[in-house]
């Protein structure tokens, strides 16, 4: 159940006419009261001798206890309620139950508390009812309206247990505006699938992920073609920003433009700014340390995540507060760069998650610092190829940021923050269709080298999940589909020189399967990345019959100065 208080207005005509009109972005069917401040208040929908003016003229008859200068400039009040699409119907004694209800929350009219304002409930589809109310007390008075929406909103909690509807999460009061019903008929109007408010919270997102200063986060912008205002002080410091998108325009023909602050409450200028105040007192080497490539930026990233994935747990609020709204950063510049097949669930993953990387805990900057860095590296390494290491790191970093986003769900859960917790599952699911796109090639590549390994060399790999992995999760690995892979990373590994059995063990040991899809493929990611492995697997020679190749650094398998897994994880 969802109640929303509409902007307030001063005319209380022009609202009857539109709740009992044909309506405009939905058909209005059969418009009728269903409660009101009088049980016997006129219905304009059900008697044909009562009109529109009549039923305005009861209403507003309180504003008459005033002198004209005293009556409030915008009196009229307006709330919808709605259901949602999988809840039952109710009747129009339970929707007029629910009226007398959300008026009294509200403040509007509660019989225990004397004299209200008058209010006529209309109802018009089978989903929802409006209320509107007249400002005025019958005494005179004007009614107590602080914090209506919050009392309204735990109203419709209590409503939803009572009534057996779809149980909605409770807020904090740290989610971004939503758009308004005009916003969204107007986006609907111009073809666009999200409105203009959300299409430039995900612009200026993508701008200031990885951004190090102001002058690099207003480029962006200007990149992305939305229009900039800022705001100086007379003293020539910048104040703060709008933005608009180019033919969003009012009435007048004039750019809709709107402050950060109202696109989300951390991107207001302020708030960026703190995102800078955790980087290096010298930025220069930052600078200089953008990969090469799209792969190498996101091997890089897929290892701070993974960092960021271990300390998680253990870290204090305000840190895994900062770990959290970073992995928000690296996931808007992974949907800005990654190839076509996986860029709309990535993007979808970052819309979603926008919400969970917010709340009442104030993230500690300076932790975040690597993750940040990893998000700056995906954006100046460019767009990635949907094939070879480009798209086989996407897999990889993917994986990296699947398990991250799962982590910042089990938090945001014990600290009962139910719609971060919400959005964060939801953009973990985002990702897992996502990761499927992305693996599909290099996964299939790599299995297929698995299936060609000699079949000593085959036994050798089992005998190794065994001695690594717990029985139970052995087993469960050498049935799933992506156990060839495995095999051939574990072979992979012990030609670069590494203790495969160890390596592995570490592998499992590090964090938590049961939230995988497929632990063989998990194991293969952290795998290639503990031991430097070309992600792509046609990079990787194949190894022959049980022979050991030598490593890049020249160290072979049984040789005493080969590092231990430990000592080269990265």
């Amino acid at each position: 159940m969802v109640p929303k208080i509409h902007k307030r207005g001063q005319r209380t005509i022009g609202l009857l006419y539109y709740l009992y009109g044909p309506g405009k972005a939905e058909e209005h069917v059969d418009p009728h009261l269903v409660a009101s401040w009088d049980h016997g208040a006129p219905d304009p929908g059900r008697d044909a001798e009562v009109t529109y003016k009549q039923l305005q003229q009861l209403l507003d008859q309180p504003l008459a206890l005033l002198a004209e200068d005293e009556r409030p400039a915008k009196h009229v009040w307006h709330l919808s309620v709605r259901n949602g699409p999988t809840d039952r119907t109710l009747s129009d004694e339970a929707w007029g139950d629910v009226a007398r209800r959300m008026v009294a929350a509200a403040g509007i009219d509660d019989p225990g508390q004397g004299s209200g304002c008058r209010w006529v409930a209309v109802r018009h589809a089978d989903d929802h009812i409006h209320i509107l109310a007249t400002l005025v007390r019958e005494d005179g008075n004007r009614p107590d309206l602080d914090f209506d929406a919050v009392r309204v909103q735990a109203e419709a909690r209590r409503l939803e247990e009572e009534l057996g509807l779809r149980r909605l999460n409770p807020g904090d009061g740290t989610a971004a505006k939503r758009p308004t019903s005009a916003e969204r008929h107007k986006a609907a109007r111009q073809g666009r699938e999200r409105t203009a408010r959300e299409e430039l919270r995900e612009t200026v997102r993508r701008a200031v992920a990885g951004a190090e200063s102001e002058k690099e986060f207003f480029d962006r912008l200007g990149a992305a073609g939305v229009l900039v205002r800022t705001r100086v002080a007379p003293s020539g410091d910048l104040l703060g920003y709008t933005v608009a998108l180019p033919g969003d325009v009012n009435a007048q023909g004039e750019p809709v433009f709107y402050p950060g602050s109202k696109l989300g409450p951390d991107l207001s200028l302020p708030r960026i700014r703190e995102r800078w105040s955790g980087r290096r007192t010298h930025s220069r080497a930052a600078e200089q340390t953008v990969p090469s490539g799209p792969a190498s930026a996101r091997r890089r990233a897929s290892t701070a995540l993974w960092q960021a994935v271990l300390v998680m747990d253990g870290a204090d609020d305000a840190v895994a507060a900062a770990y959290i709204a970073a992995a928000g950063e690296v996931l808007d510049a992974l949907a800005k760069t990654s190839a076509a097949h996986t860029r709309r669930e990535l993007q979808e993953a970052a819309f979603v998650f926008e919400r969970a990387s917010r709340s009442h805990v104030r993230a500690e900057r300076g932790h975040d610092r690597a993750l940040r860095q990893a998000a700056r590296d995906l954006v100046y390494s460019g767009p990635a190829l949907g094939r070879g290491e480009d798209g086989a790191t996407t897999a990889m970093v993917i994986d990296a940021v699947f398990f991250l986003v799962t982590v910042a769900a089990h938090w945001h859960g014990k600290k009962a923050h139910a719609q971060q917790a919400a959005a964060a599952q939801q953009a973990a699911e985002h990702l897992r269709t996502a990761y499927r796109a992305a693996a599909a090639q290099p996964m299939g590549v790599l299995a297929v080298r698995g299936r060609s390994l000699a079949p000593p060399v085959l036994r050798r790999q089992v005998q190794r999940v065994r001695e690594a992995l717990p029985s139970a999760l052995a087993e469960q690995v050498l049935a799933e589909a992506g156990w060839a892979a495995l095999a051939a990373t574990l072979a992979d590994a012990d030609a670069a020189g590494y203790d495969a059995t160890a390596l592995l063990a570490d592998a499992a040991a590090r964090r938590e399967l049961a939230s995988a899809e497929s632990v063989s493929d998990v194991l293969v990611w952290r795998l290639r990345r503990a031991a430097d492995l070309p992600a792509d697997a046609q990079a990787t020679p194949l190894p022959d019959g049980g022979s050991v190749r030598s490593s890049p650094s020249g160290r072979k398998a049984g040789n005493p100065a080969a590092k231990s897994p430990q000592r080269r994880r990265r």
